[in-house]
């Protein structure tokens, strides 16, 4: 009678706080993205000091992206106020520093121009998407945000002439990926939404 009662009884589903440490990350990020834009202006980019001030706050900002996401996973903390936080304080945070940097004319207003399409584009896809299915980050979309983080962080820390060079071939490289993955996702996105036969 025991064993009958207890298999009935229906099984308790722990649900996830929204204040957690992934989330709490998420909103660290979220708060940067103005201090960050902040020491830009202030330093004009032609302040040595308060471009790598601003430089350490872009870096440790995008730290927080790979480490809540690993936090979210491992710990089973992810939440809906997470999925849709984390993408906007990733796109914030990138979209604010590619427009800064084109603003101090070191980087063309095109390629600030086709990275924020790209990257608001594959969100609406996402939000297109939603009912059919989740299009998962790929190896190329991880490959993509390492290159953006290295190309902006290049452009924003105070380099040398020899080596500020390199900065405009690193970032040619993020802008063919970041294209090529938009491809990607657009291709995965239509067979998602395509009816089953």
């Amino acid at each position: 009678m025991t064993g009958a009662t207890e298999s009935t009884v229906p099984p308790v589903v722990a649900r996830v706080p929204v204040l957690n440490a992934a989330n709490a990350l998420t909103l660290l990020r979220l708060v940067l993205v103005p201090v960050f834009g902040a020491s830009v202006v202030v330093s004009g980019m032609t302040h040595a000091g308060w471009r790598i001030a601003a430089c350490l706050i872009f870096a440790v900002a995008s730290v927080t992206d790979l480490v809540d996401g690993w936090i979210a996973r491992r710990f089973g903390l992810v939440t809906s106020v997470g999925k849709v936080a984390d993408p906007i304080a990733d796109k914030a945070l990138t979209g604010a520093a590619l427009l800064l940097l084109s603003w101090y004319d070191l980087l063309p207003w095109w390629v600030t121009a086709v990275i924020l399409a790209r990257e608001l584009g594959i969100t609406a896809l996402r939000f297109w998407v939603l009912r059919h299915g989740v299009i998962a980050a790929s190896r190329g979309g991880k490959i993509k945000t390492a290159l953006q983080i290295l190309a902006i962080t290049w452009y924003l820390w105070p380099m040398p002439a020899a080596l500020a060079a390199v900065g405009p071939w690193i970032m040619a490289a993020a802008v063919a990926v970041t294209v090529l993955t938009g491809f990607d996702y657009l291709a995965r996105a239509l067979r998602l939404r395509r009816p089953s036969p």
